[in-house]
């Protein structure tokens, strides 16, 4: 057992502050910070902090995989930690984008290894074999467009918006309200001329503010978030087609504690918030808009799952006192959420014990400091800190050092 720092990653819709007082330090940052990585990535592991220094969690593994993974885990996965967690920041909204399902990985890696793509090529769409499937739980109010709407609630919305240049859409996905229509409007947006877009999509952001004037006038709030979110989106990406998309997904507000579970072929975008999100250990991403960065249109449409999502949001377990459970399919990962108390009769120390086989987890602490015992090791976990427990480690004990504290354990789905 050992604590583990992570490795910050800068993006431009990153957080200058979240992130900093997150982990205690000051802010703002000189550059904005996205996301704190805990795990075995290749591009950029988190460390072990050991009696000799700092250790790659990476090169670790590589050093004695089933000690530190565990047998089960080797059996299924292969040498490596199958999960990556992170805390995210966003201050801006990231690009749309969904992931390939498992076969579709590993066909799209094996025809562009075909192709003579480079791996770290701009235009490369799968930088492996491996699906990635995420789990994002808020830390604060979390903004995100996930999945796509209802086309009934989606012809209403256009319809409120009463703009001519939206009226031939409209109709279109009337005439065809399910997936089949979805994905034939999806198709009409995403492929426009940029002519015909700088038409279309200046008019439609006038019909947005229109709306939002009628509503304020009549204290409708229907559609307000998607109204302004599109027009936010327009700031932030003028010409840009999937500022139209996002008129077709879903507009989901998370409270902390609250998540999604994004799987293949789901088109998404986080907005705005600060969350842990769990994945498997994946860089495969196809991109829909609201970026600078390579959009593969054809093999985008290939990928998307245009069945409309009716409640994107994840019904969490929490039929254990103080423990929530975040259920998936994934077999990658699994995230628990515990609250931990020192002040009440209920402060005992919460055993981590295995459901199967022997297998690692990470323990990251959001809030208070928290005591992690496993065999004759004793650590302290400050808020914003995380702990690697190797799978041969023995089943650790977690207690609060302060009146309360709060804590996630990303570990192996179905171990």
């Amino acid at each position: 057992m050992n604590l583990l720092d992570g490795t910050a990653r800068s993006y431009a819709w990153g957080s200058r502050t979240a992130l900093a007082e997150l982990r205690g330090v000051p802010a703002p940052t000189r550059h904005p910070e996205a996301e704190m990585w805990f795990g075995a990535h290749p591009g950029d592991p988190a460390h072990l902090v050991t009696p000799r220094g700092r250790v790659s969690l990476l090169e670790a593994i590589d050093s004695d995989p089933t000690g530190l993974l565990g047998t089960g885990v080797v059996e299924r996965h292969g040498p490596r930690l199958p999960f990556l967690v992170k805390f995210l920041a966003a201050e801006e909204p990231l690009s749309l984008q969904a992931h390939p399902s498992s076969d579709q990985a590993r066909e799209g890696f094996r025809r562009e290894n075909a192709a003579g793509v480079p791996l770290d090529a701009s235009v490369r769409n799968y930088k492996d074999a491996s699906h990635k499937p995420e789990l994002v739980v808020a830390l604060t109010e979390f903004d995100a467009l996930a999945g796509f709407r209802s086309p009934a609630e989606t012809v209403e919305l256009f319809g409120r918006l009463d703009a001519d240049e939206l009226r031939p859409y409209l109709e279109m996905l009337a005439a065809q309200p399910d997936s089949s229509g979805l994905r034939t409007l999806f198709t009409s947006w995403i492929t426009l001329p940029q002519r015909a877009l700088d038409s279309v999509l200046p008019a439609v952001l006038d019909a947005c503010v229109r709306a939002l004037e009628r509503a304020e006038q009549t204290g409708d709030r229907t559609f307000v978030p998607e109204l302004r979110t599109a027009l936010e989106l327009g700031e932030y990406y003028p010409g840009d087609a999937g500022v139209l998309a996002a008129l077709l997904l879903n507009r989901v507000t998370l409270q902390p504690g609250e998540a999604l579970y994004l799987d293949a072929g789901n088109l998404h975008a986080y907005l705005r918030g600060t969350a842990v999100e769990i994945m498997a250990n994946s860089d495969n991403v196809l991109r829909g808009g609201l970026t600078p960065k390579h959009v593969d249109v054809p093999e985008l449409l290939r990928v998307l799952d245009f069945e409309p999502l009716d409640s994107p949001v994840l019904v969490a377990d929490t039929s254990r006192p103080h423990v929530v459970r975040y259920p998936t399919p994934a077999p990658e990962f699994a995230l628990v959420g515990v609250e931990l108390s020192a002040a009440s009769g209920d402060g005992e120390p919460w055993t981590l014990a295995h459901d199967g086989d022997a297998a690692p987890r990470i323990v990251l602490c959001v809030d208070g400091r928290v005591q992690v015992s496993s065999g004759e090791s004793t650590l302290v976990v400050e808020r914003g800190s995380a702990v690697w427990i190797a799978a041969s480690d023995p089943d650790p004990q977690l207690c609060a050092l302060t009146d309360s504290a709060r804590v996630f354990v990303a570990g192996v789905g179905g171990i």
